[in-house]
């Protein structure tokens, strides 16, 4: 299989423990595969650097993916089928490669282990759409402001972290590599956050595919004067969000991430300085 290929089935991958991370209940079970999925997305850094290096395009293309499974069971052995799936297409010849299989040898371990054990089997929520929040209360005009947000969000965060992903693998300046290892680190605690926000409402969605022109660019500099006026679009949405949901909790997360927005900007600023 082409390393284009190859991919594509690792963005997969990546994207599909990701999420069911979030449809996990159990705290420990639910660490275990986040933390997958950041060895998953290093593997696709790797593995980027090595196709700019031969000079190989690739891109952010994914077939339709489907995680709605009912139970923590049919979850683990999606996951299975889908790591097996993906390890078939690996040169063992290579050491990138090599390392690749050891990782999710290990995976597929640990998803045995855990059927093994019926105590790790339970009933997934994160799809039932009944939008109640933590049993909250929540008025109707709260929870359609939380709804509409979390989804736009959750596909933003996303979105910028391959963006983010894409510019930093074809940079040579330091300084822009470290802005966008941050704004990185950065989008993916929020796409954390919002994506169990989401499945605790029964509302999980695996975010589109994002379109080659929003990262095949040139005018970087552009970019990120436009993100500029994004973020402070979006923290003008959180402000909104905290007022609108009648809720202390809530209302204190919203300006958390507000406040972190200010430095996402400072970020893409410097960005702008060095280009």
């Amino acid at each position: 299989m082409k390393l284009n290929e190859i991919y594509q089935k690792k963005h997969e991958l990546w994207l599909e423990i990701l999420f069911a991370s979030f449809t996990i209940s159990d705290e420990m079970i639910k660490s275990e595969l986040y933390d997958m999925a950041g060895i998953e997305f290093r593997h696709l850094k790797w593995l980027s650097n090595m196709m700019k290096e031969q000079d190989i395009e690739y891109d952010y293309e994914k077939s339709d993916l489907d995680i709605q499974k009912n139970t923590n069971y049919n979850i683990f052995n999606h996951l299975i089928d889908k790591i097996k799936e993906t390890k078939n297409k690996y040169d063992l010849r290579d050491n990138l490669f090599a390392r690749m299989n050891s990782d999710e040898n290990y995976f597929l371990q640990k998803f045995e282990y855990f059927l093994a054990h019926s105590e790790f089997d339970a009933t997934i929520t994160a799809f039932n759409r009944d939008r109640i929040y933590k049993a909250k209360k929540l008025d109707k005009k709260s929870t359609d402001a939380l709804t509409i947000f979390l989804f736009e969000e959750s596909y933003k965060e996303y979105e910028l972290i391959l963006i983010y992903a894409y510019m930093q693998n074809y940079t040579d300046n330091i300084a822009l590599y470290n802005v966008y290892q941050d704004l990185i680190d950065e989008s993916m605690y929020h796409l954390k956050c919002f994506g169990n926000m989401q499945a605790l409402m029964g509302i999980l969605a695996i975010p589109r595919t994002i379109i080659k022109s929003l990262y095949k660019r040139e005018d970087i500099k552009q970019f990120f004067l436009d993100g500029i006026d994004e973020e402070k679009a979006a923290k003008e949405e959180c402000i909104k969000l905290s007022q609108a949901v009648q809720d202390e909790e809530l209302s204190e997360f919203f300006d958390f991430i507000n406040f972190q927005e200010n430095y996402h900007m400072e970020l893409m600023q410097k960005a702008v300085k060095v280009l």
